[in-house]
């Protein structure tokens, strides 16, 4: 190749390379513009593309899993967050390292997810995210304790897209709903999907809906609406809205159209008038998913205004007046943290529901419960576990508890992350947990092998049959409001029987059944079994006597019998004699009984567990000290005994 021609070759190559960066470029700063007014689906668009070129950085491979976090698609979103890590780790904020733990949550992959909160940790410091995670490291086992009993069933009047965020509306409920949009509304860019509309369905006894109706009266427009707040009287409603105010958008600094609250009231059936929009609103941040406290003289809400401790925040104001509240108050780092917690719902027994990614939860948004106290602030908070939680986004919990029927928000049914958000209803399980311990009624003794049924009222249908094992327990679970019968059998014992009428609420009803031995022998009494006559002593003496080395001939047989007996001697002294030299004497008449086993009729030692002498402490008639007895009756009490125990 002469000089000229290669030169002209190096030339048009380097401005191909030109060419191609600065195409690079404008598409990324394109992008970079979408995002930024959180056109997260055109903007994902664009750096999928230039990553497809062969172009990729710290920051396009964070945008583009934030383009699917946001959209709660968090198995996208942890594939291109851990690209980002893996490539570019001196350059990753420590945000990104929770975000993608959060995601790996939600696919199931709770050690990886582990793995990068610890160095989340390192990077991040003494976050309240960390403190949470750090206070309960086996919070898997934790939730699966604390789980509440729920049955999850999708709502008929689910759509295609999304539909979340209930509200109780009296004999109705209004949700949110992006599917039933007019023809030619406008499309959100954040998820590619129509603008929310509110919405009302029947509900029946049994929490059904049926009859989607929108919500009447000028509520709706063509932006956003949700997550609304009914009165107990139905005349008022608080509700979200983006800030459009009389056919107005307002913006911030960055063009972006805020959430705020408002007020409406009714005015006929089913129309709502007179919008008014709450004072503590801004422009400059947004405020949702209103909650009223049962008094009704408080609004909790969401929001990231200032002061808020992460990207959102609980927070409540005091209603004061018709229009008129006061500063807003946040619930502080016992419930908030670093990242978001929304959608609070207060119910009936003052348990305040929310959701939130900022605790070691199942993935995604989880929900949690607290009690408020006298003053509206929350107590211990405890994770709802399966299957109200599920390992991608939950939220919008709603219930009336002493219904035990209520409902929430999830995407838990598809891949398409917050445009697959449906309804579902939530209903309590009433269960009681019958336990008890079967014994002895004499002695106190486990039973184990006894068997334990549960019948039901009418006592002629077994509903479940156990037989009990080595700690003699039994265990059954019972439907509420009902009642059955537990009976307790073992051969050689009386039946027990004991009525059990369940409560209402779920619990545990302790029933320990007791059995009276029918055999005149008690169940362990060698001696009483082999029909032995006592092994008896001469006054203060340990040696065996003749007619006791006939009875023990009888055991050491029963027990070449039997290779599998296993036998305990006791020994006893009559209350004659201080209590011990007593002691010492039965525990001589023990070892002398044992010996004689083992040295004169070639028992193994090992079959007996051991030889133990109980002085004067379990005499068997009257003769106790300072009693005058016959000389025969001090003689029952100088005795040896053989127990089973096996």
């Amino acid at each position: 190749m002469n000089k000229q021609l290669k030169n002209t070759f190096i030339l048009t190559l380097v401005l191909l390379c030109t060419s191609v960066s600065f195409s690079q470029k404008n598409q990324i700063e394109k992008a970079n513009k979408e995002f930024d007014k959180y056109s997260y689906i055109d903007a994902r668009e664009t750096y999928l593309k230039v990553v497809e070129n062969g172009y990729e950085s710290a920051e396009i491979l964070k945008k583009l899993g934030d383009t699917y976090y946001w959209n709660s698609d968090y198995d996208n979103a942890a594939k291109w967050y851990q690209q980002a890590i893996a490539k570019f780790p001196t350059e990753i904020e420590s945000e990104y390292y929770y975000r993608a733990a959060q995601s790996l949550k939600s696919v199931k992959k709770y050690d990886e997810s582990d793995r990068l909160m610890e160095l989340y940790s390192a990077i991040a410091g003494d976050s309240l995210v960390i403190k949470n995670f750090k206070n309960d490291p086996n919070y898997l086992e934790s939730i699966a304790f604390e789980s509440k009993g729920y049955i999850v069933e999708k709502v008929s009047v689910n759509t295609e897209f999304s539909d979340f965020g209930p509200s109780y509306f009296g004999d109705k409920l209004v949700f949110a709903s992006a599917s039933r949009a007019t023809e030619g509304q406008k499309v959100y860019s954040w998820t590619d999907q129509p603008f929310l509309d509110l919405y009302t369905a029947d509900m029946d006894a049994e929490g059904k809906l049926s009859n989607v109706e929108p919500i009447g009266g000028e509520v709706n427009t063509p932006y956003h609406e949700s997550s609304a707040a009914f009165t107990k009287d139905g005349s008022t409603v608080y509700f979200t809205r983006n800030n459009y105010t009389d056919g107005k958008k307002g913006k911030d600094k960055t063009k972006t159209v805020r959430l705020k609250l408002y007020k409406a009231t009714i005015s006929g059936e089913n129309y709502w008038t007179n919008i008014v929009e709450l004072p503590f609103n801004s422009k400059k941040h947004s405020v949702a998913h209103p909650a009223l406290s049962n008094d009704e003289k408080r609004l909790y809400f969401s929001s990231d205004m200032e002061g808020t401790l992460g990207m959102s925040d609980l927070w409540y104001v005091d209603i004061t007046g018709e229009n008129s509240y006061s500063e807003p108050v946040n619930l502080g780092p016992s419930i908030n943290t670093e990242t978001r917690e929304s959608f609070p719902f207060i119910s009936e027994e003052n348990n305040l529901y929310y959701s939130t990614d900022g605790r070691a939860g199942l993935g995604g948004f989880d929900i949690y419960v607290t009690p408020l106290d006298a003053n509206g602030l929350p107590g211990k908070i405890t994770n709802l576990g399966e299957p109200a939680n599920s390992n991608q986004d939950d939220f919008g919990f709603i219930i009336k508890e002493e219904k035990r029927i209520g409902y929430l928000s999830s995407n838990r049914d598809g891949q398409n992350g917050s445009i697959g958000d449906d309804i579902y209803r939530v209903q309590e399980k009433c269960e009681i947990t019958i336990v008890g311990v079967v014994t002895d009624v004499d002695s106190g003794a486990l039973l184990p092998g006894a068997e334990v049924s549960l019948l039901d009222a009418n006592n002629n249908e077994v509903v479940e049959k156990v037989i009990v094992g080595d700690d003699a327990s039994y265990s059954f679970t019972a439907a509420c409001e009902s009642q059955y019968l537990v009976r307790g059998t073992k051969e050689g014992y009386r039946p027990e029987e004991k009525v059990v009428e369940t409560p209402d609420v779920t619990g545990t009803i302790e029933v320990p059944l007791a059995l009276k031995w029918l055999d005149p022998c008690p169940p362990n009494d060698l001696g009483c079994r082999l029909n032995l006559q006592p092994i008896y002593f001469d006054f203060d003496r340990y040696n065996i006597r003749p007619d006791a080395a006939i009875e023990l001939e009888k055991i050491a047989a029963a027990m070449r019998l039997y290779p599998e007996l296993i036998i305990k001697i006791e020994s006893h002294t009559d209350s004659r004699g201080n209590d011990a030299y007593n002691e010492a004497l039965s525990d001589k008449r023990a070892k002398s009984t044992l010996d004689y086993l083992v040295n004169n009729r070639g028992i193994d030692r090992s079959r007996f567990t051991e030889a133990t002498g109980y002085g004067e402490y379990q005499l068997v008639n009257q003769c106790s000290n300072g009693v005058e007895c016959t000389e025969e009756e001090h003689q029952l009490n100088r005795r040896s005994m053989f127990l089973i125990m096996n």
